[in-house]
């Protein structure tokens, strides 16, 4: 073991984790904002240093993730004009820098790799990252005709990347009904069902066995966003009504739940910082290997039902930190779907569903939580603190963002490590050998089904979309035409997967037709 007075003190250290939570059930209920959320947090990870004061007063710099708001341009009551520096003013600090970084789930473990380069590279000294999401009030008070004002200017510095959700904006994709992350996801969903050959019921059965243990572990966190109550399997794949569909092959149980009030927060430093903070060693926790990738646009990659950047970037992270799967002894999977989890647990990594490890410290995106892109920063503030409580011990954080379209990994321990610099550029070249597949924008003829979804309202399903392939290997989207209820039904009740179907050409759109011969 290493010992951390041979290892230099530039490295980079998380020395403080804090959540909160704002149920609208509760007694305790608030009406809080997200900057009131991420503050809330960032508080109390202040005081999980052990030295709050003096921590506090040693911030130069606060990170903090997007919120839905900022992402997607909507605030019904109002919001901050500058998320980072309103968190700030309410913990009494003034950062001389300040960032709100782009969109994606990934970005709380990319912020983590980002600021500790840049505190072992001199350039600050105290970081707070952190961030929030109060959808659930938001939504409370419309439906109760209740008037909010969360518009605040704070003022300040802040750097602003900016949405960075070009990924979910292909006009090909959107235009066929591709809109929104459960139908996106949902394709590539049954895209795997298809490659692993299962029936609709066979792999439905798989989905509910892997998110039991979520629901489990979610009921018994008292940062849970709601009163999870611990799903047996067959209630997460039931036809009651409060599990309606929501886009085949996902009935809501299974599906990441946004309306929540959740904030959480972590706190860097370097190991020298730390020290003359009077941080004791027991509150440090180390980042051992990490790494990041992106993937091609959704309709261009080869296998529809994969993603290759998370699972490079996770067997990346291993290397760099030298360690083998069975010294993990925490994991925690983004869920925000089943085949977040999947694609990298089980097809790369040869996990069980109930391994006994467990798959998520959180209990997950749909009992838990889905705070927009803040929920690893949950899953970060947790692990940190199991880890302390189980010295030397390894934990695991895999983040995803888009459409399966980046993934952060990060290996975590109490056992100091060296601080090891890199860019994922050999990450980056391996995804980028992968030829992309041609899409044929306007097609008629037949195709060969490589996967489908409908999308359902609460009213019932509105339509359906198929992607395949054309005898030439190109890529053809389709869907129903308006009002064709008959075809959406067949596309529900049966399975499409493998099946020769006709596709017509109409104005810019591609709709379903019989099946071909």
């Amino acid at each position: 073991m290493v010992d951390a007075r041979a290892i230099s003190p530039f490295t980079p250290v998380i020395i403080g984790a804090g959540q909160s939570v704002d149920r609208i059930d509760a007694a305790s209920y608030r009406a809080w904002s997200a900057p009131d959320l991420a503050a809330a947090a960032a508080a109390a990870a202040f005081e999980d240093t052990g030295r709050a004061d003096a921590v506090r007063g040693a911030v130069d710099a606060i990170g903090t993730t997007r919120t839905f708001e900022d992402t997607l341009g909507t605030a019904l009551f109002g919001k901050s004009s500058n998320f980072p520096r309103s968190i700030a003013k309410r913990l009494g600090i003034d950062p001389a820098y300040a960032l709100l970084t782009v969109a994606g789930g990934n970005t709380p473990n990319d912020l983590v790799i980002e600021f500790g380069k840049r505190i072992f590279q001199g350039e600050f000294d105290v970081v707070l990252l952190t961030g929030a999401e109060a959808i659930s009030t938001v939504r409370n008070a419309q439906v109760r005709g209740t008037t909010l004002d969360f518009a605040e200017e704070p003022g300040g510095q802040v750097e602003d990347r900016g949405p960075g959700v070009e990924e979910l904006r292909d006009p090909i994709a959107r235009r066929h009904g591709v809109v929104g992350a459960p139908v996106s996801y949902a394709l590539a969903e049954n895209a795997r069902r298809h490659k692993l050959g299962l029936s609709k019921q066979d792999y439905a059965n798989r989905m509910g066995k892997l998110f039991e243990p979520f629901a489990r572990a979610a009921s018994a966190n008292p940062y849970s966003a709601w009163a999870v109550p611990s799903y047996a399997a067959a209630d997460l794949l039931d036809g009651a009504a409060a599990n309606r569909w929501i886009a085949d092959p996902y009935p809501l149980r299974l599906v990441s739940r946004d309306q929540v009030n959740q904030g959480a927060a972590l706190i860097l430093t370097s190991l020298g910082h730390a020290r003359k903070m009077g941080i004791p060693d027991e509150k440090l926790v180390f980042l051992h290997g990490y790494a990041k990738a992106s993937e091609k646009p959704f309709l261009t990659r080869p296998d529809m039902g994969a993603s290759p950047a998370a699972r490079v970037a996770t067997r990346a992270a291993l290397n760099q930190a030298d360690v083998s799967l069975d010294k993990i002894s925490l994991f925690d999977f983004y869920s925000c779907f089943p085949i977040a989890v999947s694609n990298v647990a089980i097809d790369e990594l040869s996990l069980a569903e109930d391994d006994p490890r467990g798959l998520t410290v959180t209990g997950g995106l749909p009992y838990f939580g889905g705070p927009g892109n803040n929920y690893s920063m949950h899953a970060l503030a947790e692990l940190a603190a199991r880890l302390r409580r189980r010295p030397g011990s390894m934990g695991f954080v895999g983040a995803n963002g888009g459409i399966l379209g980046k993934y952060s990994a990060g290996i975590y321990s109490t056992q100091p490590r060296e601080w090891a610099s890199h860019d994922s550029e050999d990450v980056r070249a391996a995804l980028d050998r992968a030829p992309p597949v041609v899409v044929e924008e306007s097609y008629t003829g037949p195709i060969t089904v490589e996967t489908y979804s409908v999308l359902h309202a609460k009213a019932g399903p509105q339509y359906a979309m198929i992607v395949g392939r054309n005898d030439a290997g190109r890529r053809v989207i389709a869907r129903t035409a308006k009002d064709d209820t008959t075809m959406v039904a067949r596309v529900h009740d049966g399975d499409f997967l493998g099946q020769r179907v006709n596709v017509v050409a109409q104005g810019d759109l591609n709709l379903l037709g019989v099946p071909a011969p």
